[in-house]
């Protein structure tokens, strides 16, 4: 069994979720997000405040975690702004801010400067 497809996925008091017959709309503070599912494949319903998703037959337990994985994306990206971080680990490697200027230490045989964003 798909240990990802049997989780369900938690929607908070911001998001909304409109499911009809091959499409899933979810609706939160950043926005909105479509997705058309296998309707002859998997079942995907609202049970109170959560989606479950569960498979038609055993035959189709890939599109099971899918779907599942595709639909948790979905709140996540209508509720939590997007981020980039980068860890740095290793010995030789380094980051100093320098005024508006970032200069990284990252094993090129010179200093490399960026401009910081804003």
């Amino acid at each position: 069994m798909s240990r990802i497809g049997k989780a369900p996925v938690e929607l908070n008091e911001k998001t909304q979720a409109t499911i009809t017959a091959s499409t899933i709309t979810v609706k939160g503070p950043l926005g909105e997000l479509n997705f058309d599912y296998r309707a002859d494949q998997v079942k995907v319903e609202q049970v109170e405040n959560t989606i479950v998703v569960t498979p038609l037959k055993p035959d189709f337990k890939a599109m099971w975690g899918t779907t599942r994985s595709v639909i948790a994306n979905m709140v996540d990206g209508v509720n939590v702004e997007f981020k980039k971080s980068l860890e740095i680990n290793g010995v030789g490697y380094k980051i100093e801010v320098q005024g508006q200027k970032l200069v990284l230490s990252i094993g090129f045989s010179h200093k490399v400067e960026m401009a910081l964003p804003a």
